[in-house]
């Protein structure tokens, strides 16, 4: 008589073989039926996901051997997307509730204002926007300022940059300095310093002066000449933006603020900045 082990051992082999012979009966059917259907198999959703929860179970290995409708990775790309699925809550979420975000060509509007007139509070803004045919709240001006980082009036007007107060007064501003040139004359190697500006709006450039000796009278002479009524290169500006280099000395200085409201004795990074703006 068997042993109950050995009993069992061969009825399990049975069994596997069975279902061996089952499947590959399966297959080899499958395989033929797909030969006779032309064109592309049209599945359910409810059909692609029976297969791919099947297919998951005995892998793309085994997919790859027996799946006939569909390629294995097809069939993976489902499960994945069935998974997904089960996760997904955007359906579930509520509606968005409050008023309607204001539109984007006024909100660009209102920060290009805040912009160029730091020292106008959420009121004025709102007032200039009803003039110019938007009505809107000043409320509504603080809150997209406050999503966009800009402060109120009294905590933005120290805050403006070097690059904003040159945009906002570029057709009133003017830059100088000095650039130098070795000339080879009878004497000898000589340096020349050559004083130019700039207007920052108009980009216009010009030439006041070429002196190996740019001491204090040629300075002042250069001065004057550039603050001439009506016909002088510095007639209309308001500002002009030099370094503090010793050339530019006290009789400049003076001869300057006749006719020019300020000047700025700016350092020499601020210069720089100035003329990326040309």
């Amino acid at each position: 008589m068997f042993k109950t082990e050995e009993a069992l051992a061969i009825i399990g082999g049975h069994v596997d073989e069975e279902l061996l012979l089952r499947n590959e009966y399966l297959a080899i059917e499958n395989e033929i039926l797909r030969k006779k259907i032309s064109g592309r198999i049209k599945l359910s959703q409810r059909e692609r996901m029976r297969l791919a929860t099947i297919g998951k179970k005995i892998g793309i290995k085994a997919l790859r051997e027996v799946a006939m409708i569909v390629k294995p990775e097809t069939i993976i790309t489902w499960y994945r997307k069935l998974i997904a699925a089960k996760f997904d809550s955007s359906k579930k979420r509520k509606k968005k509730v409050g008023r309607p975000l204001t539109d984007c060509e006024l909100e660009t509007l209102i920060l290009q204002i805040s912009k160029r007139n730091p020292r106008w509070g959420y009121d004025r803004i709102a007032g200039a926007l009803a003039n110019l045919g938007y009505p809107i709240s000043d409320q509504t001006v603080g809150n997209i300022l406050k999503r966009n980082g800009i402060m109120p009036a009294p905590s933005r007007k120290p805050k403006l940059s070097w690059s904003d107060f040159i945009a906002m007064h570029k057709d009133v501003i003017t830059a100088c300095d000095f650039f130098t040139a070795e000339v080879f004359t009878a004497t000898g190697l000589i340096t020349f310093y050559v004083l130019f500006f700039i207007q920052i709006g108009s980009r216009k450039v010009h030439i006041a002066g070429v002196t190996p000796h740019p001491n204090e009278s040629w300075m002042k002479h250069i001065a004057r000449h550039l603050t001439m009524d009506e016909w002088g290169f510095l007639q209309g500006q308001k500002y002009l933006i030099f370094d503090r280099d010793t050339k530019f000395c006290t009789s400049f200085h003076t001869c300057s603020l006749k006719k020019i409201t300020w000047i700025i004795r700016g350092l020499k990074s601020e210069y720089d900045l100035c003329l990326d703006q040309v």
